[in-house]
């Protein structure tokens, strides 16, 4: 019987062995499989079987140990007691075996010992693979990146193990709203950025989960292009705080400030090398966009890159590994990123595409990605692509312009415009990272760069410098009549036009925006014009609008003819914005301001108009083409200069490649958010618009 209740004893042990091994495959196996379906199913309630299951696990595990354990004793009990209670026989043979266990253990106590051992060990792995299956941390696969505007999940690159988190819909509103950053991504350091106002641009930091933003300088003069050196102590950026536009560093510790360079060419777009020792940077010289390089200790001068070409070379990149440099070039025909090699000296094109054109190169901190941004498909857009391989497909990251990199790579933050505002958005790269709103900044707001380091808190508490606008732009003075029209007509003195009038409402402003022209380009380029006030009863020609917003007195329209000339006055740069065609105008500098002390060189390619008249059939049916040859010199963005006074673009009419009344460069309105009927109330009566009141649309109640 004793050696029965062993042998059953011992057959049982094999079975529970046996079937924990098996019960252990099986829960592997099922739950891989239910776990993987949960996770992709139930990916938003993680925290909860992270939490619940785990202290279950604990608790189940240690119930099983503590009953198994308790049957391995019943059994060894059991057996002791049919040894005891057996025949003569098996009492001697329990009796050698008592004494034998002064020598040598019993076998199958030893074998109980290690069934437990062994219970143990998988009961331990069996909660280890519970929690392994329920920990969100885990990767299955590719990270996925969301195309703005298709909602299509797009693989990011083939060879990146990166998470595969899903990343939501990008901007499903026009501009997200203000969230405070997750406390659980840890993310810190200082976010630099260029704000304008009051006519001119200066440079602004927040630390990186702050509300409150500081201003680093407060020239009179404009500022930008703002560059955190490794270290984060210095910010490098261009000023023509003395005059013309010149590199200079901010030291966030001392506060204290250093011109590096002394030229009076123009300089701009600063870039470290990753030693903090040497800066990139781009400058007109020899009447061409080029890139150079200069050490911080000024024991050197300025070297040009080798391998530049007679196109513009703009907006250089130093990489993490100090080996390459990115930039921007118009070298073959298109405004594409290049990378240039400083171990063989061979320069690549990145994106070749000649449907876009891209700007402000920045690379990854592991190098191994470049972010930019162009104008694609009517919209402002943020790609990456592999920095070393140009043949991959550039991933769409998000709505936006002017990328910068996280210190640690995983998010992008970049300027989104919606009609009134600009907002700086930190977004994920691949799935993980900050996706939130940093802080509403003012319309216009760009070029954001993000470092590890944290601002001094001596400079946080100041509170930044003060504000260098003392006064506004221009004061309005405007004279409400208690009488129907309330508003009246002003002339705009000395200006050469047919009727010289303008609303009351907006006059004040034409005149600051005109002397201010004055001042930035050198002439009095508003002392002439094609167009003012246009009469009620005006017939307009083919192409123009009926109800045109000359007859409001609230538009101006600049000379046409200045595209013409060698050099022409004007260049004009095409943009497509949303569904319309805009133009950006560039207003060129008196020719004995060509020096640099005025203006700065073009980056982009004006639009050729004459092309259509040139026998070419395809610039014929597009309304133009682009130029052939970069234009010298320095120019003034005359659309950004009319934008600070109030005074907007227009739009061109549908037909324009086909009608050139229609094409409207020339046209700037300032509504002031009133629409066309609107604004000719302000100067007209209903009975003197007569045909052009509003005819009431029937209800369907009144027939």
């Amino acid at each position: 019987m004793l050696l029965r209740a062993y042998r059953l004893t011992d057959k049982l042990g094999v079975a529970v062995l046996k079937g924990s091994v098996a019960l252990y495959d099986a829960a592997l196996e099922g739950l891989g499989i239910v776990w993987r379906q949960i996770i992709f199913a139930l990916r938003g309630a993680w925290r909860v079987i992270w939490f619940v299951l785990r202290p279950a696990a604990f608790v189940i595990a240690s119930i099983l140990i503590f009953f198994f354990n308790i049957f391995l004793r019943a059994t060894g009990q059991t057996a002791i007691s049919l040894r005891r209670s057996g025949t003569n026989a098996m009492a001697r043979r329990a009796a050698r075996a008592e004494i034998d266990v002064a020598l040598v253990e019993d076998p199958l106590r030893a074998q109980n010992r290690v069934l437990s051992l062994l219970t143990v060990l998988l009961l331990l792995s069996l909660v280890f693979a519970v929690l392994w299956a329920t920990n969100p941390a885990r990767t299955f696969g590719v990270a996925a990146v969301v195309d703005i505007g298709l909602n299509n999940p797009v693989a990011l690159f083939a060879e990146t193990p990166l998470p595969a988190t899903s990343v939501p819909a990008l901007l499903a509103t026009p501009v997200p709203t203000v969230t405070p950053l997750p406390s659980v991504l840890e993310v810190s350091g200082s976010i630099a950025y260029v704000a304008r106002e009051g006519g001119q641009t200066d440079i602004w930091a927040i630390p990186v989960g702050g509300s409150r933003p500081i201003r680093l300088t407060n020239s009179p003069q404009d500022e930008r292009d703002p560059a955190w050196s490794p270290d984060g102590r210095r910010l490098a950026y261009a000023s023509r705080q003395n005059g013309n536009w010149e590199i200079y560093f901010y030291d966030v510790i001392s506060g204290g400030t250093q011109r590096l360079t002394f030229d009076l060419s123009f300089q701009g777009r600063p870039s470290w090398s990753p030693d903090g020792d040497l800066l990139v940077y781009e400058s007109y010289q020899g009447n061409n966009l080029d890139i150079y390089i200069l050490r911080i200790d000024g024991s050197q001068p300025p070297i040009r890159l080798p391998g530049s070409s007679n196109a513009p070379d703009f907006s250089p990149a130093w990489s993490p590994d100090g080996r390459r440099i990115a930039f921007a070039s118009w070298r073959d025909g298109n405004q594409d990123i290049y990378i240039f090699s400083l171990d063989d000296q061979s320069v690549t094109n990145l994106t070749n595409t000649p449907t876009r054109h891209e700007d402000y190169p920045a690379w990854s901190p592991d190098g191994e990605f470049i972010a930019y941004s162009a104008l694609d498909e009517g919209l402002e857009k943020v790609f990456i692509k592999p920095s070393r391989d140009p043949s991959a497909t550039a991933v769409v990251v998000g709505r936006g312009r002017t990328p910068a990199w996280s210190p640690d790579g995983l998010s992008l933050v970049f300027a989104v415009d919606s009609v009134d505002s600009t907002q700086l958005i930190a977004n994920p790269v691949a799935g993980v990272g900050v996706l939130t709103s940093i802080i509403p900044v003012p319309l216009g707001a760009s070029q954001p760069v993000w470092t590890g380091a944290l601002l001094p808190a001596a400079l946080v508490n100041s509170g930044g410098l003060p504000s260098p606008v003392t006064s506004p732009l221009f004061i309005e003075q405007e004279e409400f009549r208690q009488q129907d029209p309330p508003y009246r007509l002003n002339p705009i003195t000395g200006v050469q036009v047919e009727d010289p009038l303008l609303s009351d409402r907006v006059n004040d402003s034409f005149n600051a925006l005109r002397q201010a022209v004055l001042t930035r380009a050198g002439w009095d380029f508003m002392g002439r014009l094609d167009h003012a006030f246009w009469r009620i009863d005006r017939p307009p020609q083919p192409g123009e609008e009926r109800r045109n917003w000359h007859m409001t007195g609230r538009a101006f329209s600049i000379t046409r003819s200045g595209i013409i000339g060698f050099p022409p006055p004007l260049e004009v740069v095409r943009e497509e914005v949303g569904v319309d065609t805009l133009w950006r105008v560039y207003l060129r500098v008196a020719e004995d301001a060509q020096s640099g002390e005025l203006g700065e060189p073009l980056r982009h390619m004006p639009w050729d108009f004459a092309s259509r008249t040139s026998g070419d059939i395809e610039a014929y049916n597009q309304g133009g083409r682009l130029k052939r040859e970069f234009p010298q010199g320095y120019y003034i963005d005359l659309t950004l200069l009319a934008s600070d006074y109030g005074w907007e673009r227009y739009p061109a009419g549908s037909d324009w490649r086909a009608n050139a009344n229609s094409i409207n460069y020339w046209m700037f309105t300032k509504t002031d958010g009133l629409t066309w009927f609107q604004a000719m109330r302000e100067l007209y009566t209903e009975a003197q618009l007569g045909g052009f009141v509003p005819t009431a649309t029937p209800s369907a109640a009144g027939g």
